[in-house]
């Protein structure tokens, strides 16, 4: 009993970490950016949109196959005269009741409808391209917005590193000025400050933890996990890429940008649409066939002879003549239309231009402030050096002991920072070429 007893406490003492550990999740950013394009409830959403082209094409095709129509009626009447008399002649005697079965079937089909099926068919094509490049366009966007918060909690995560160890410096400076203030070295005043410079150094850790509940709790969401899920992530930056000569984005983005490759589509489109106005001056032709079958006898199976079984085969030119004079104002509208298409793209074009001129510039610069501070952390590692030294010596205040070693760890923070923003420029930069994973 007390062996059993103490097996369940061990247990209920295990229960809370245990409890935790499933909260807890290790992603790299490509898995990360794997189960977010998995989860993502707008990328369903634009499936949804391409399948609903894909249907609108078939309707599309099925409006070239041939119309077919049937029917089968009956007929019964009651006759109140029993006699007609057409006047001088004899009359002529009618039964009380009538019935009768009529029944017709005819198929038709448009053997040339001036090319509108067919553009109409290419143009729903076109459309469904179209709707294929937003779910691509949807999913970059997704990736880039997983990446950029993915980078951000990744950020908060190198500042809390760096700033425990800032807070663990300032505890063994803390219990040397007290060891200090008790030989006589130091004033209570240089105490103090250690112990105003912790609690300031503790504020900015609870910010951080603050802040990184909030990136956390937004990445879940992104990823599609449970809210209370705590997200440890891998460094994403540990080899930054040299950067390529910016033609060769300029080129990617030419090729690659789908609000582009959209443009174009929709331009094919405007030209189908101008061929389809045009198409309204030709003639149609169509051909069809009707069965009817006629039986007056009043029984469902007639004698022989007494029911009929015509049928009609013919076709049909129609030409809507008015065409030639109020249509050309139709075919200016559309050739308008694709004007403006052009004149979009041209547009699009130079703004894709100025958006990758600039993320390659920020991607430049980013690179350029890691090796700065990088220098700067050597410098301020010595300046923290040395005035360590000098305060246990009693040459240095706790003031100048202080500002160097927050001067350090500063520094330490902005590169982790500056790491974080020269991965995330690069991702930038891929994405404003329309792929973001190259």
């Amino acid at each position: 009993m007390i062996q059993n007893t103490f097996k369940l406490s061990i247990v209920a003492l295990l229960l809370p970490g245990m409890l935790y550990a499933q909260d807890v999740r290790k992603l790299s950013l490509p898995e990360a950016v794997q189960l977010g394009l998995e989860n993502s409830k707008n990328l369903k959403l634009s499936q949804n949109r391409i399948d609903r082209a894909v249907a609108q094409l078939k309707i599309v095709k099925d409006e070239k196959l041939p119309s077919a129509s049937a029917s089968f009626a009956y007929n019964h009447a009651e006759i109140t005269t029993s006699t007609f008399d057409f006047g001088g002649a004899d009359p002529l005697s009618l039964p009380k009741r009538s019935d009768a079965f009529i029944g017709t079937a005819a198929v038709k089909e448009v053997v040339y409808g001036g090319g509108k099926f067919k553009l109409a068919e290419e143009s729903t094509r076109l459309l469904t391209e179209v709707a294929k490049l937003d779910a691509d366009k949807s999913a970059k966007d997704v990736s880039y917005a997983i990446i950029n918060t993915y980078y951000a909690l990744h950020k908060i995560s190198q500042s809390q590193k760096v700033i425990a160890q800032n807070l663990e410096a300032i505890a063994g400076q803390l219990k040397q000025a007290q060891r200090f203030f008790e030989q006589g070295i130091v004033t209570k005043n240089d105490v103090l400050r250690f112990q105003l410079q912790q609690a300031n150094v503790t504020l900015s850790q609870m910010e951080a933890e603050n802040n990184r509940k909030v990136i956390n709790y937004n990445l879940d969401i992104l990823l599609g996990l449970p809210e209370q899920t705590t997200l440890e992530i891998a460094n994403p930056d540990e080899t930054l890429n040299t950067p390529q000569n910016l033609n060769n984005y300029l080129e990617l983005a030419m090729a690659n940008r789908q609000e582009l490759r959209s443009l174009d589509i929709q331009n094919r489109v405007a030209a189908n649409n101008i061929k389809n106005v045009k198409a309204n001056l030709l003639p149609t032709v169509g051909v069809g066939a009707n069965l009817y079958y006629v039986n007056p006898s009043g029984k469902f199976i007639p004698p022989a002879n007494q029911y009929i079984v015509p049928m009609t085969v013919g076709a049909n030119v129609a030409w809507n003549i008015g065409a030639l004079w109020n249509n050309k104002n139709k075919v200016s509208e559309a050739r308008i239309q694709q004007q403006e298409v052009t004149l979009t793209k041209d547009l699009q074009v130079d703004q894709v231009k100025t958006e990758i001129n600039k993320n390659y510039q920020d991607y430049q610069l980013a690179l350029a402030r890691i090796k700065i501070l990088e220098t700067s952390i050597q410098q301020a590692s010595e300046n923290d050096r040395l005035l360590e030294s000098k305060y246990r010596n009693n040459v240095a205040s706790a003031i100048d002991r202080i500002d160097a070693e927050t001067l350090l760890y500063q520094s330490k923070i902005n590169l982790e920072i500056a790491k974080a923003d020269a991965g995330l420029a690069y991702y930038t930069l891929l994405n404003a070429t329309g792929k973001i994973f190259q």
